[in-house]
């Protein structure tokens, strides 16, 4: 008789989950959003006419630091989508939702340009469309699908050649209607009689941010105008791609210095052919933008991720950049207030509060430049106390 085969025992075995890799925040780059938007508050309260040159926007071409903001915010958002998708999709947000949540996002940021360019009147008539929130919704919203749809370097950088190759065709060779063709009957970049501004004021006429009755002039967030401004949040993305490779973090700031010296040196040759512009946002203007930009993300980065220099010159910029867009909606709502509200100032005198502020303390310096100066630092100091008190309540307002 044979003995019984015994079954082997199982071996009981545990398979575990993927756990989904964390991504870490970079505090550099929030570093640099904050440094950002403070630069753009003092800029846009610049204290008016007795401003140094840095100070003010180009009045066409040409290039000055404060040129060099808004382009940098849309670079940091680019870079900020890697960071932010590539987290949520870690934690397990689908990119169905993603995208659906991406879509509310601009639609809010879109609406919250409209306020900002409303208040406090709201006057239909002549109410701007465009602007500096609405350009970054549609930044936002066209990489931030594109960047879930395909998240490889090689198609983000198709699409930015193709972008700013497109516009400089576009502008440069496409004829404008009733007014022909550049270069050669109307002066090429004309100030108002180019395709930018022509389309703009076939969009919205009399919604312009350059605008008297009877005669439309141009916008500087304008309709074409998006196409390279897209091209600079795809410079973003693929920065954002570099930053989350897994090369030592001593390389990746060597690889930004890089291509911020490669990328103002071409965009400074192509300004031979296609002046810069921040109003037609050029594509060159797109190049050494950011490269300026890049050059500052190296700094920051090789000094808070590279030597681990965070404490300290870190904490304020981190307060301002925690709730950047908060910080911009307060800065730009302020001055609706303070030029509306009105104030005694002398017997049977009222005017405008921001005018007695600035008359009775900032005019007493007596260099205009540090006045205007002084006046500009106040008033970012005053945006900061609102984002101060978030920040320390542990309260980041996403939209």
């Amino acid at each position: 008789m044979n003995n019984p085969v015994t079954a082997p025992t199982p071996i009981a075995t545990t398979v575990s989950a993927p756990v989904p890799t964390r991504v870490q925040r970079l505090l550099s780059l929030d570093v640099v959003r904050g440094i950002t938007i403070a630069f753009m508050i003092m800029v846009n309260n610049n204290g008016g006419p007795g401003s140094w040159r840095f100070m003010n926007h180009a009045s066409w071409n040409g290039l000055t630091p404060t040129d060099l903001v808004f382009p940098t915010f849309v670079f940091v958002v680019g870079v900020s989508v890697v960071f932010a998708f590539d987290a949520r999709l870690a934690r397990g947000a689908t990119r169905a939702r993603l995208a659906w949540h991406t879509v509310q996002r601009a639609v809010v940021l879109f609406l919250l340009g409209i306020v900002v360019n409303s208040f406090p009147f709201f006057q239909l008539q002549h109410m701007r469309f465009y602007g500096v929130l609405q350009r970054i919704a549609v930044c936002y919203l066209v990489v931030g699908l594109f960047y879930l749809w395909d998240n490889r370097a090689s198609t983000k950088v198709v699409a930015l050649v193709v972008a700013l190759v497109g516009y400089w065709i576009l502008v440069r060779w496409v004829p404008i209607p009733g007014v022909g063709t550049p270069g050669r009957d109307v002066p090429f970049m004309d100030m108002t009689q180019n395709l930018v501004s022509w389309i703009d004021r076939l969009v919205f006429p009399h919604h312009l941010y350059l605008y008297a009755p009877d005669h439309n002039v141009r916008d500087p967030e304008g309709l074409l105008s998006d196409l390279p401004a897209i091209g600079t949040a795809l410079l973003g993305v693929l920065t954002g791609l570099w930053l989350r490779s897994d090369k030592p973090a001593s390389f990746k700031a060597n690889g930004l210095a890089v291509v911020a010296l490669s990328s103002l040196a071409l965009g400074y040759f192509w300004a031979l052919w296609f002046p810069l512009n921040k109003n037609m946002w050029t594509s060159s203007f797109v190049l050494v933008a950011a490269g300026y930009s890049l050059a500052v993300l190296a700094f920051a980065f090789w000094a808070i991720e590279v030597r681990g220099w965070r404490k300290g010159w870190t904490w304020v910029w981190l307060v301002f950049g925690s709730n950047a867009i908060a910080a911009y909606m307060f800065s730009e709502l302020l001055p609706g207030v303070l030029d509306n509200v009105t104030v005694p100032d002398g017997p049977g005198r009222h005017a405008a509060l921001n005018v007695v502020l600035f008359a009775h303390i900032f005019a007493h310096i007596p260099n205009p430049h540090w006045a205007a100066f002084a006046y500009s630092v106040s008033f970012t100091a005053v945006c900061f106390i609102p984002v101060w008190i978030l920040y320390r309540k542990k309260i980041f307002l996403k939209v």
